[in-house]
């Protein structure tokens, strides 16, 4: 797609920035940010809503207040942005096409997203796999992408992030069918790509931030919140790592959980790929390892409940639309909170590690 260079008119994203708080400099440190596939806008709003109820019947027992956990509107306003970008288009026949993984674990989540686009905007969804696409589509030689017989204003990507969702050729000519057609993509390729590690890590830089950003205020902001974070061509925190592996986290270009290297893999995987040299070192970053409080939470697990000691990561929702220069859409839509034990180190829920959870704000 780089050597076509083709223009794409019309962006949307639908991003999640991740973060947890660092007990040692009492301040939100960003994990990362997603740019595809970002999940549970969906069952995140409904956990939320379930937290304000119980609260509202058992508040007074537990002496909580459930005005105290934010309204959670993450999936109404995803919708509302998928909405606006099928209204973009400007093609009243056309759908919004999702594009799935084959044996879907995640549907409710984005089921619930469906409705909303249905009730609210009155636009029609169609799910596929990849392996569908390339079996069902066409594009058109005006650019429309045709999918089963229809034309498709929107692809929005709840698949393609992981190598596993390209068991074959079939799955890449789909990609790349999409990429060609003049649909909206939520994300193109290269959007995609702008939530790798590497360019999170190429952005922690000095003076790249400059480079996007006119107010000095809002570049502090920013950094701010960055962790440290650095390309294995530096000799000296590789070192430092390989002797106190427990203060990094070492992360591949990959999404969707239990992916990162810790401790003794960590240091493991280093001394490796010092000695293999080459490109080996480019598919990783090496980031600060954050240390949050802990908490005693009460959990349940097949109907027993229990105590442990736990820790929480907090998510913030963001759609961005654009149409040429046009700025439609640039919104915090909401937040995802989850929760896992302490002694875990990887934090995906639907990779098993983490449960959703709620926020609830203090006067503290």
């Amino acid at each position: 797609m780089m050597a076509v260079n083709k223009k794409e008119d019309i962006r949307l994203g639908l991003h999640r920035s991740d973060y947890m708080l660092d007990s040692e400099t009492n301040s939100l440190l960003q994990i990362e940010l997603n740019t595809i596939s970002t999940s549970f806008p969906g069952l995140g709003s409904l956990v939320s809503e379930l937290h304000r109820t119980l609260l509202n019947q058992y508040g007074e027992v537990l002496g909580l207040d459930s005005e105290r956990i934010p309204r959670n509107w993450a999936a109404i306003q995803f919708a509302e942005a998928l909405g606006k970008a099928w209204v973009e288009y400007n093609n009243e026949s056309a759908v919004v096409m999702m594009i799935v993984q084959a044996e879907e674990r995640n549907m409710y989540d984005q089921y619930w997203l469906i409705n909303h686009l249905k009730e609210s905007h009155g636009v029609m969804t169609i799910r596929k796999t990849l392996a569908q696409v390339e079996a069902e589509g066409l594009v058109l030689p005006n650019g429309t992408l045709v999918v089963d017989g229809r034309p498709v204003a929107v692809v929005y990507f709840r698949a393609g992030y992981a190598p596993t969702d390209y068991p074959s050729e079939v799955e890449w000519s789909a990609r790349l069918l999409i990429e060609q057609s003049s649909a909206i993509k939520c994300p193109s390729i290269s959007y995609h790509l702008v939530g790798t590690k590497k360019i999170q890590q190429e952005l922690a830089k000095p003076s790249v931030l400059e480079r996007f950003l006119d107010n000095e205020e809002d570049i502090a902001k920013l950094r701010k919140c960055f962790a440290g974070l650095w390309s294995l061509d530096n000799e000296e925190i590789v070192k430092s790592a390989i002797e106190k592996p427990d203060l990094f986290v070492l992360k591949p270009q990959r999404e969707g959980g239990g992916n990162n290297l810790y401790g003794h893999d960590l240091r493991e995987t280093l001394i490796r790929l010092k000695n293999e040299q080459g490109e080996a070192l480019a598919a990783y970053i090496l980031m600060q390892r954050i240390f949050p409080r802990a908490s005693l939470t009460q959990l349940v697990q097949g109907g027993v409940c229990f105590e442990e000691l736990s820790i929480s990561e907090l998510g913030i929702f963001g759609s961005y639309l654009r149409n040429k220069d046009k700025v439609v859409i640039n919104n915090q839509c909401g937040y995802l909170m989850r929760t896992k034990v302490s002694s875990s180190n990887e934090g995906g829920v639907a990779a098993g590690f983490a449960v959703l959870d709620s926020i609830l704000l203090t006067d503290e």
